[in-house]
């Protein structure tokens, strides 16, 4: 894990022109760069600066530091085999067997997303914020920091801190899994949030289905009376470019 956190923190210590080559212009662009920006609309600053790397089913790296490459496709299919373990756990909880999720999402097609986020320290660190209130619209995201806490999650409409031990995985609920599972497991409001002394590191491995698997809530968890399905089911590629959508209309109307 150091090795991951080290290469990333590297990455974010390049000059400007030579990250700036991989600044994204669509959110399925295998290695994107970039920062967040204000809100005009809530006076808030947004203080992140974010990679993002595809790495499954197609594995992509920049180039630079010249070992990312090499630790990031190890670090990545360690998580991977995490990931199938936590799955299969889920899936017997519900009473399914744990290789229902091979032909529910098309893992070994199954888009992994690395997203590595630096939160420099701010001064006005009370008016700031890394991330706003969101989900993540995969299965289930992995995550470790460097030491420096900032993740908070929503419980019973207050935030709660995350306080993550170096070395620990964190684990979130995505949206699909909420989907597949008819809202048996919620997918979790997250947010960052910002200090005034120290930069936060941390890497979010986002594991989703393959883009054309279509997710539907699991037949087996449903009874037409009781237990209809909540969810319409639709395409996981088509549920991204819905929830970009919605995103650029809120920056518009800011």
């Amino acid at each position: 894990m150091n090795d991951i956190l080290d290469c990333c923190r590297e990455f974010f210590d390049l000059e400007e022109e030579e990250k700036s080559e991989y600044k994204g212009k669509h959110m399925l662009d295998p290695i994107s760069y970039g920062a967040s920006t204000d809100d005009p609309a809530t006076a808030v600053l947004f203080r992140r600066n974010y990679l993002k790397v595809m790495v499954h089913p197609e594995f992509h790296s920049p180039s630079k530091p010249a070992r990312f490459s090499k630790v990031l496709a190890e670090y990545s299919k360690a998580i991977r085999g995490v990931v199938r373990e936590l799955l299969g756990g889920i899936l017997e909880s519900l009473g399914l067997e744990s290789s229902y999720m091979d032909r529910a999402f098309n893992l070994e097609s199954g888009q992994m997303l690395s997203v590595a986020n630096q939160y420099p320290p701010c001064p006005q660190h009370e008016l700031a914020m890394g991330l706003p209130p969101h989900t993540d619209p995969a299965l289930l995201t992995v995550l470790i920091q460097n030491g420096t806490d900032g993740l908070q999650v929503q419980h019973k409409g207050k935030w709660l801190n995350a306080s993550i031990v170096p070395g620990d995985l964190f684990v979130n609920i995505n949206d699909q899994l909420e989907i597949f599972t008819n809202g048996k497991y919620k997918s979790v409001i997250h947010r960052a949030i910002v200090n005034n002394r120290k930069t936060r590191l941390s890497i979010a491995m986002a594991n989703g289905p393959s883009l054309d698997t279509i997710i539907n809530p699991a037949p087996e968890l449903l009874c037409s009376v009781s237990q209809p399905a909540a969810y319409a089911g639709m395409k996981y590629k088509d549920y991204l470019e819905i929830r970009e959508c919605i995103r650029l209309v809120k920056v518009i109307k800011s």
